[in-house]
This record gives C-alpha cells, sequence and structure tokens, in this order.
C-alpha cells in the first residue's frame, strides 16, 4: 500500500479534489480519521470526520509516539495517529493524509515511504477571493489563512512535494492528480 500525502493551503481545493477522487475509486483510497481537541462542528460525527478527544489524552497519545504527524492550528491540536493509517492498510486501500506543512515535515522526518503531492492556487489573489467566496471566516481569519499560504508556498517551493498540481480548473486538477496517483500505485 502507498501513503500518499495531500497537503496545500486551506482554499486551495483539496477537499474537493479528494471528493471526486473517493467518488470515483471507493475501494482503492482510504481517508484516515485524524485525531482533535475541538469539538465537534455541526453533523460531524466522532469516529467518522475526527477522533474527537482531550487536550490531556492528546497530550498521552503525543507522549506514547502514537501519532505520524501532529499539529496545532487555532489553538486546537490534530493529529494522524499510525493505527488510523494502519486501519486503512488493513482495510486493501491507499491511505491519503490532508495534512498541512508541519504534518508534511514530520511524516518526511518520519522516515515512512509516502509520496507528497501539493495542491496549490493559481495566485495568492485567486486563494483570497476562494477563501472570502466561503463566507465562513471572519477578516482575522482569512488573514491568518493567507499568511499561512504565503509559508506553504514557500515551502513548497523548495521541492520538498513529488508533485505539484496548479488548481486553476478542477477537472484539469483533477485529471493530473487521478493519473499521478493511479501511476504511483501501479494502475496505470
Amino acid at each position: 500500500m502507498v501513503l500518499l500525502v495531500l497537503s496545500g493551503p486551506s482554499g486551495a481545493g483539496k477537499s474537493t479534489l479528494l471528493k471526486k477522487l473517493f467518488a470515483e475509486f471507493p475501494d482503492k483510497f482510504g481517508f484516515s480519521v485524524s485525531h482533535t481537541t475541538r469539538g465537534p462542528r455541526g453533523g460531524e460525527a466522532d469516529g467518522k470526520d475526527y477522533h474527537f478527544t482531550t487536550a490531556q489524552n492528546f497530550a498521552d497519545l503525543v507522549a506514547s509516539n502514537s501519532f505520524l504527524e501532529h499539529a496545532t492550528y487555532a489553538g486546537n491540536s490534530y493529529g494522524t495517529s499510525l493505527k488510523a493509517v494502519e486501519d486503512v492498510e488493513k482495510a486493501g486501500r491507499h491511505c491519503i493524509l490532508d495534512i498541512e506543512m508541519e504534518g508534511v515535515k514530520q511524516v518526511k522526518a518520519s522516515g515512512r515511504a509516502a509520496k507528497f503531492i501539493f495542491v496549490r492556487p493559481p495566485s495568492l489573489e485567486i486563494l483570497e477571493e476562494r477563501l472570502r467566496g466561503r463566507g465562513s471566516d471572519k477578516e482575522e481569519a482569512i488573514q491568518k489563512r493567507l499568511n499561512q499560504a504565503k509559508n506553504e508556498l514557500d515551502y513548497a517551493a523548495g521541492g520538498v512535494h513529488d508533485i505539484t498540481i496548479i488548481n486553476d480548473d478542477i477537472e484539469k486538477a483533477y485529471g493530473e492528480l487521478k493519473k499521478y496517483i493511479l501511476e504511483v500505485i501501479g494502475e496505470q
């Protein structure tokens, strides 16, 4: 099984691309369920969307090296447990992680074999339009996301990913993602 790591700025289109991939190949790929200390949002279910946990339990998992990667974002902790990845692989599926830059650094440092895919917007201006178009974030949150996006784009410019996909057209970007992933898993 190949571990696939998808990253990119918030608003780059990662979730949309993954939804298309899972819809087309429901039995080939699995998404690891992350742990988080944040509370559930409307409609989210424990064990399906996230493993919702306490800060103390999260700290205990970090201390016992139970995470492949973990980070704190906006005051909440998020992490991918080794068990979550193993559960996907035991089900005979290739595990896909949708993680941010710090998580990518940790997966790379772990020595675990993985393929790293970066999804980027065509420009910061278009990214800002997308973030504002969501209508779900306050100005302060949008500015934080844009600053983080600049950091992620700078990091990705260092050639740390196996492929970069510019999401200027969702169908074109999906075609590139699908072609690359199928080649990596030996299906094309």
